[in-house]
């Protein structure tokens, strides 16, 4: 085989090796991204959950204390007024 022979084989295995090296950092990356965009978005949720069951807890106690009629539940009370305020 010639010296000329043998550069094109070496240059070959270095492209394959490079392309391989590439892919790999590559779906590294992507999979790193996918991390961090669940963590993101799961600790977004978290938050936004809390936020809303805690506004919910508040809403429901000014309406029982507030707005509610005797004998009448919460959520009725909330349907009651919804009703009222369209008109």
């Amino acid at each position: 085989m010639s010296d000329k022979t043998e550069m094109i084989e070496t240059g070959k295995l270095l492209e394959k090796g490079a392309v391989k090296g590439y892919e790999a950092i590559e779906k590294g990356t992507v999979e790193a991204y996918k991390a961090t965009e669940k963590a993101a978005v799961g600790g977004y949720m978290a938050i936004q959950n809390a936020v809303v069951g805690a506004y919910k807890k508040i809403e429901d106690s000014f309406v029982d204390t507030f707005l509610r009629e005797e004998g009448e539940s919460i959520e009725d009370a909330k349907k009651r007024i919804n009703e009222q305020l369209k008109k």
